[in-house]
């Protein structure tokens, strides 16, 4: 996949209402491939941002936890395991048509729960910087890292 940093490229319109058309994934995150998605980057949104993520079979995108912002989750397809709370040791597991929300400061590790078929998923974050505000967390120590 090419990594695009110009994310306004993708954008049409202005001037109160902003579109970007039907695209595919073009960059990477903690390897959870995105879609351009909106954000304070392309839009000059300020309070949120929204991605469509797909997560590859067998992937993990490692522990981290989100800075003083909450996240919703739309599971279009697949199935994921969320590992939570202090030391990952809480479990969930979704699939297609359930909605994910993750309040700000949850350690937590994302796991495609299939070897065969991709998690694909509408995130929206109220942060508009995206993943600015993320940090690493150590799973074998349970402490934050960054």
């Amino acid at each position: 996949m090419v990594e695009s940093t110009d994310l306004k490229q993708y954008v049409e319109g202005g001037e109160g209402i902003s579109v970007i058309r039907q695209s595919t994934n073009c960059r990477n995150w903690n390897n959870i491939a995105y879609k351009p998605g909106m954000s304070a980057k392309n839009v000059g949104a300020q309070k949120l941002s929204m991605n469509v993520a797909t997560i590859p079979p067998g992937g993990v995108a490692y522990a981290h936890i989100h800075v003083d912002f909450e996240v919703m989750l739309y599971i279009l397809k697949g199935k994921v395991r969320h590992e939570y709370g202090p030391g990952l040791t809480k479990v969930v597991d979704n699939e297609a048509g359930d909605f994910i929300f993750i309040e700000p400061g949850v350690p937590h590790e994302v796991f495609n729960r299939s070897d065969t078929d991709p998690v694909i998923a509408v995130v929206a974050r109220s942060d508009a910087n995206e993943w600015e505000n993320i940090i690493s967390y150590d799973r074998a120590t349970g402490t934050p890292v960054g």
